[in-house]
C-alpha cells in the first residue's frame, strides 16, 4: 500500500527503491534533505521520502523506499519491490563482504520485482574513506555482468548523490512502459548521458546495457 500524499496533482511520481547490507551509509537522508549524519544508525524496516526534481525538462516527485537496513527485517521488505520503477542497489566500498551481499539483493530483484523493464543501478557508497576493499572496476564488472547502471558515490561528501539518482530518473524515462498507462510500449535504448559522452570513456558515471 502507497503512503498518504505521494502524488502529484501534476507531473508523474517514481517509486524508488534502496536496498544492501546494513552500514552502508545514508544515501537517501543525503540526498533528499541534503544531510549527513555519521552516528545515523541502519533504518528498521521502511523509511520512505519524497523529493521533487526537474529531470531534462519534467517534473517528477520522487518516493524513495530505503529498505537498506538491519537483516533480520529483511523478510519485511519483500512486499516493496512491487510497483518499483527503479531500484539503487548500494555497497560500501570498504567493506568487501556488503560488496558480496549483492548477489543476494540481485536474487531477490529477480523473485519480487513487478516488471522486467525496472531500471536498476549498483552504487560503491563511502569512497571518501582511505581503506577501500572493493576497487571500482569490480563494481563495474558486476555491473556489467548484470546490465546494472553503475557510480560510485560519498554520502559524506555528496560526491555523485545527485547524479546518481538524476541518471537513474533519466533512464526511467527513457523506458515508458514502466510509468505510462494503457498499453505497453517498447523501452527505449538505455544511452550513455551526454556528460558520460563528454568525459569519454566510463568517468565518474557508466551507462550500461
Amino acid at each position: 500500500m502507497e503512503p498518504a500524499g505521494l502524488t502529484l496533482s501534476s507531473g508523474l511520481t517514481l517509486k524508488l527503491l534502496l536496498v544492501g547490507d546494513s552500514g552502508v551509509g545514508n544515501l537517501l537522508r543525503r540526498f533528499t534533505d541534503g544531510a549527513f549524519d555519521p552516528r545515523l544508525t541502519p533504518t528498521v524496516g521502511v523509511d520512505i521520502k519524497t523529493k521533487r526534481m526537474v529531470v531534462e525538462g519534467r517534473a517528477v516527485q520522487l518516493a524513495v523506499w530505503d529498505t537498506a537496513g538491519q537483516e533480520r527485517f529483511r523478510a519485511v521488505t519483500s512486499n516493496y519491490y512491487r510497483g518499483a520503477q527503479g531500484v539503487v542497489l548500494v555497497y560500501d566500498v570498504t567493506r568487501k563482504d556488503t560488496f558480496t551481499g549483492i548477489g543476494g539483493w540481485l536474487n531477490e530483484l529477480e523473485m519480487y520485482t513487478s516488471s522486467s523493464s525496472t531500471v536498476k543501478m549498483l552504487v560503491g557508497n563511502k569512497t571518501d574513506k582511505p581503506d577501500r576493499e572493493v576497487e571500482r572496476k569490480e563494481g563495474l564488472q558486476l555491473a556489467r555482468k548484470h546490465s546494472l547502471l553503475f557510480i560510485e558515490t560519498s554520502a559524506k561528501t555528496q560526491d555523485g548523490v545527485q547524479h546518481a539518482f538524476e541518471e537513474l530518473v533519466i533512464k526511467i524515462l527513457q523506458t515508458p512502459d514502466l510509468w505510462e498507462k494503457g498499453p505497453a510500449k517498447k523501452g527505449v535504448q538505455l544511452m550513455e548521458s551526454s556528460a558520460q559522452q563528454q568525459k569519454g570513456l566510463c568517468g565518474a558515471y557508466c551507462a550500461l546495457i
